[in-house]
């Protein structure tokens, strides 16, 4: 069984206790990085731990969240290896996954509704990549900038 490794910050942390539940729900592993309440901490601090958990291959891929999403996606693209999405809509988070090979999702906790969170991130871990030549020539193209720097 697969592994998702999941981390937040304050800002993130009641999507993250909504799609911790539909993880247990559904028997879905997962490794909770943190934070563990809704008291302000650094979003970069559990970005970095959730990313480096993807890279090394100890976890599958990984949910994020924060106030927007935005910051920590930011954050997590910084690891090498990471393609992290902030997403809001279906559409967004069907298609990072099956054209980008996105491994990490995030999520803002001031954008979508716990609701809405669980939606995204069971599309998000059941949509497989597409495997298609213009998307791995594309993710190959996102690699080689990652290296040339």
């Amino acid at each position: 069984m697969r592994m998702i490794a999941i981390g937040c910050d304050h800002g993130g942390f009641i999507l993250k206790t909504a799609v911790i539940e539909y993880l247990k729900d559904n028997n879905i592993e997962f490794k909770d990085f943190g934070t563990y309440s809704d008291e302000s901490v650094d979003y970069a601090v559990y970005a970095e731990l959730v990313a480096r958990a993807v890279v090394s291959g100890e976890c599958e891929c990984g949910l994020l969240f924060c106030g927007t999403g935005v910051g920590i996606s930011i954050a997590a693209n910084k690891v090498k290896g990471i393609r992290a999405a902030c997403c809001s809509d279906a559409f967004s988070a069907e298609m990072t996954r099956r054209h980008n090979d996105a491994n990490i999702l995030c999520l803002g906790g001031r954008v979508v509704t716990p609701e809405k969170a669980v939606e995204l991130c069971k599309i998000f871990l059941n949509t497989p990549f597409s495997n298609e030549e213009r998307h791995i020539r594309r993710i190959t193209q996102i690699t080689d900038l990652e290296n040339r720097f």
